[in-house]
């Protein structure tokens, strides 16, 4: 009597936490059939697959409301720290540290990386980018915003209408040049859209659905 209470109190805790409980045929101390349950704790594999689902939740949004410097005032505090015209700016956690990375291009053609902490608006670090084709990349961002009225900062303080600006950055591909802003909605939708040169007039980014 004393073993089937011990077994079945080890087996009721197992199935407690989790576990499986499989019975076993024996034979008990008078000789007569018995069971005794087999008691085998929750496998790795279900923990694992918690903790993947833990693990999995929506980094981006937590991100996006972290962030109490916007792609606007990132901009602004960028270019303060480095004259010159800003050309794309993206909310970046590469690097386990998230940071507001602008590019700007000054006066001479020298490109700048500058990185704005996203929590403070303040600049962390600013290097200088050389690269074989900066002169070429200088000269189609300048053929792109020539006769534009519409910066950087102006773009994304537009898009920010359709919901949090996470990159800014100019389109100087497209058959009419543009800034194309993402921006992230408080449910997590995440919206690509194009930003006039000369209107700051924002509409949907169409050639965004194709990918």
């Amino acid at each position: 009597m004393k073993r089937n209470i011990v077994i079945a109190t080890i087996a009721a805790a197992a199935l407690g936490g989790g576990g499986t409980a499989t019975a076993l045929a024996v034979t008990g101390d008078d000789g007569s059939p018995s069971q005794l349950s087999e008691v085998r704790a929750a496998s790795d594999g279900r923990a694992d697959d918690v903790r993947e689902d833990e693990d999995g939740r929506d980094d981006d949004a937590t991100v996006v409301k972290s962030t109490k410097a916007t792609a606007a005032d990132a901009l602004a505090g960028a270019l303060r720290h480095t004259p010159g015209t800003a050309v794309s700016a993206e909310l970046d956690d590469d690097d386990d540290a998230v940071t507001w990375d602008i590019d700007i291009l000054d006066s001479a053609g020298t490109w700048h990386s500058v990185h704005v902490d996203p929590a403070t608006g303040k600049v962390l670090s600013s290097h200088t980018e050389r690269e074989d084709d900066d002169s070429d990349d200088a000269a189609r961002v300048r053929a792109a915003l020539q006769g534009s009225s519409v910066s950087a900062t102006e773009a994304a303080k537009a898009a920010a209408a359709q919901g949090t600006v996470t990159s800014i950055d100019l389109d100087e591909d497209a058959g009419s040049p543009a800034w194309e802003a993402e921006t992230r909605t408080q449910s997590g939708t995440e919206r690509d859209w194009l930003v006039d040169l000369r209107t700051a007039q924002v509409t949907p980014d169409r050639s965004s659905d194709d990918d």
